[in-house]
């Protein structure tokens, strides 16, 4: 089930990587969209403005807890690459604690104070109890999303990218269920929807652990793996906070648009949250091939080779770049077709709106391919705050055309923000990642001569 991803022809590992991958974050999509699908299909559209009202803030919190998981498994990845099992065992021991602890802390913070996010945001009078009640569930629901994604994370830092996929598979069609059984059925609305996708992420994630412990030996706990060890905790936060900070400060930058627009009312909103929804899943190949690399490049950093770390970014550049621009056309062409999962047809003002969005940002698909890619090597590379920064630029770039324009001109000016925000961080993450890969060139030549000279000694 592991994959060593050190040996073998890159691309071809990076594809055999990948697919799975795809496949689970494609049903990670689905899972996700089946509240915003379910009730803008039969609760109508003021309660579907009222989830989009708050994606945004969604993303802030549980996009921050993503970038915290991934960032903790990647001294996991460096660790197998390196063959280090004891060490391995100790950060998954330190990873738990860590993870309990921020779960708990972060829990707290967000409950208290989600009324008083939702007000920064503009929320309108008439969708903002449907908009608290879906998200405060949300985030009690915390532990149950940290759960799940620390747990599948390891696993994928071992190679491993099809288990995750499988209890993923489980969880979106266990959350469809529930969402059609609670929110038809029982009437339960937006509360409905957000019990629906804590419950399933919380059965999925205890699934998931219990098959880690029953099948991956390498990860059972020997004498003094499980003491808490505060120099590891330091290297989990060290990679761990700068990617939860990145997907937080890029995430405060959506905050900030969105504050934006709602002030141009329900149409606008839940046109940006049909078009945002619909370009997440056609981009969602390009930002996985991104995914794949920071897994790749933590294993070869283990191993030590340069040269494969080189190659590999080079290919999974190749291939998200060729598939930006089958990603246009689909934007372009199949957009709208896509937005009637979300919304009855008869709504062709939200509709119209929505494609516009798609059509102003599929031309720069392939500047958001940069993102996915540099961004990623470079965590894996363990330079998780060089692409932290990248975030301030994004966050600098929608919160300027949010405030500067969208007041302004309205919703044209929104359809601009995120390209925008995507040369901006590329402005940073393309040449970072260069000068990253000249350093580690000088020191793996350096660690080279090294141990050659104790060979001949």
């Amino acid at each position: 089930m592991v994959k060593d991803m050190t040996k073998g022809n890159p691309m071809k590992i990076i594809i055999r990587f990948c697919l799975p991958l795809m496949m689970g974050n494609l049903f990670q999509q689905f899972y996700n969209m089946a509240d915003t699908i379910i009730v803008g299909k039969f609760v109508g559209k003021t309660a579907l403005s009222a989830v989009g009202s708050v994606g945004p803030l969604n993303f802030l919190v549980i996009g921050s807890i993503l970038g915290l998981c991934t960032g903790f498994a990647i001294p996991i990845a460096q660790s197998f690459g390196a063959q280090d099992f004891k060490k391995l065992r100790k950060i998954t021991a330190n990873i738990i604690y860590t993870s309990v602890a921020m779960g708990i802390l972060l829990t707290i913070l967000v409950v208290v104070f989600a009324k008083p996010l939702l007000r920064i945001l503009n929320t309108p009078d008439d969708i903002f109890q449907d908009a608290y009640n879906y998200i405060v569930i949300i985030f009690i629901g915390i532990g149950a999303t940290m759960l799940y994604n620390i747990v599948s994370s390891i696993i994928r830092s071992l190679g491993d990218s099809k288990t995750p996929l499988y209890f993923l598979i489980f969880s979106s069609f266990l959350n469809i269920g529930l969402d059609l059984l609670l929110i038809i059925v029982f009437k339960m609305g937006v509360r409905g929807a957000a019990i629906a996708t804590v419950v399933s992420q919380l059965i999925s994630g205890v699934l998931c652990l219990v098959f880690v412990i029953k099948n991956y030996p390498m990860l059972h706990f020997q004498e003094g793996d499980r003491k808490v060890d505060f120099k590891c905790i330091k290297e989990l936060v060290g990679n761990g906070v700068p990617m939860a900070l990145q997907c937080s400060i890029t995430a405060v930058g959506s905050v900030m648009l969105q504050s934006c627009v709602n002030t141009l009312g329900s149409n606008a909103i839940a046109a940006m949250t049909i078009g945002g929804k619909t370009q997440l899943m056609i981009v969602l190949p390009s930002e996985t091939i991104g995914i794949t690399m920071a897994t790749y490049c933590g294993q070869n950093l283990g191993a030590k080779k340069y040269d494969r770390i080189k190659k590999g970014v080079l290919n999974g550049t190749i291939l998200g770049i060729a598939y930006s621009f089958i990603a246009f056309f689909i934007a372009r062409y199949l957009g709208s077709y896509i937005g009637l999962l979300f919304i009855d047809g008869s709504e062709t003002a939200v509709l119209e709106l929505s494609q516009r969005f798609l059509d102003t940002c599929a031309w720069f698909y392939p500047v958001l391919t940069f993102i996915f890619i540099y961004r990623n090597a470079l965590q894996g590379l363990g330079y998780g705050t060089t692409a932290m920064f990248a975030g301030f630029f994004e966050l600098a770039a929608r919160g300027g055309v949010g405030f500067g324009f969208v007041l302004k001109y309205g919703f044209a000016a929104a359809c601009f923000a995120n390209p925008v925000a995507w040369f901006a961080a590329d402005f940073l993450l393309v040449p970072a990642y260069f000068v990253v890969m000249k350093k580690l060139k000088r020191q793996f030549g350096q660690t080279e001569q090294i141990e050659a000279g104790v060979k001949n000694d």
